[in-house]
């Protein structure tokens, strides 16, 4: 996968590239593969073999995680410390990545700030502030690898919160916007 990733424009790592995905799903944009695809896969100017391959594996992979939002509850899925035998600081810089590509793709979108809810903004730049961790001094202990199983739990629930609000609450319906979940419709 890394190869399709690195002819792409963005050359994300495959942390990324997971979170550039998920942060237009949960943003709301209808068209969040095509949108991703125009952003990671490679360009033709890579070759025609290698665009073809790429863009057909990454549409595998996406569809893979657009699934995962499609059930009756969303999941978001983010690597586990348990699940994983990479020292401390390779699982950090992946979450990190994830956050930095979920950011990114966020503000692609283009939802005004004043669309959002007071939580929704709060969450925004509690993640901007995780993108200033200081992964250069992470030691390999048992409180850090606690406290990163916590980021990942605290990322993985802040996502499907911003999708809820953003994409699935906030859908669109034929006859105009929807309605606030905040206001009770009066009947009068």
């Amino acid at each position: 996968m890394g190869r399709y990733l690195d002819a792409g424009p963005l050359t994300p790592s495959p942390s990324e590239a997971h979170g550039l995905l998920c942060g237009l799903i949960c943003g709301g944009d209808p068209h969040a593969l095509e949108s991703w695809l125009g952003q990671v896969a490679p360009r033709p100017e890579a070759g025609a073999t290698l665009a073809a391959e790429g863009r057909a594996a990454l549409r595998q992979c996406g569809l893979a995680i657009e699934r995962e939002f499609q059930g009756p509850e969303s999941l978001i899925r983010l690597p586990s410390p348990a699940e994983d035998a990479a020292p401390l600081g390779e699982r950090a810089l992946r979450l990190y990545d994830w956050i930095r590509g979920f950011l990114y793709a966020f503000g692609l979108v283009g939802r005004s700030e004043a669309d959002l809810s007071e939580q929704v903004r709060e969450i925004l730049r509690d993640l901007t502030t995780l993108t200033r961790m200081d992964l250069d001094t992470l030691e390999e202990t048992e409180d850090n690898e606690q406290a990163l199983a916590e980021l990942i739990e605290f990322v993985r629930v802040a996502a499907m919160l911003i999708h809820h609000e953003c994409a699935v609450v906030r859908l669109p319906t034929r006859g105009g916007p929807a309605p606030s979940t905040d206001q009770e419709t009066d009947p009068g």
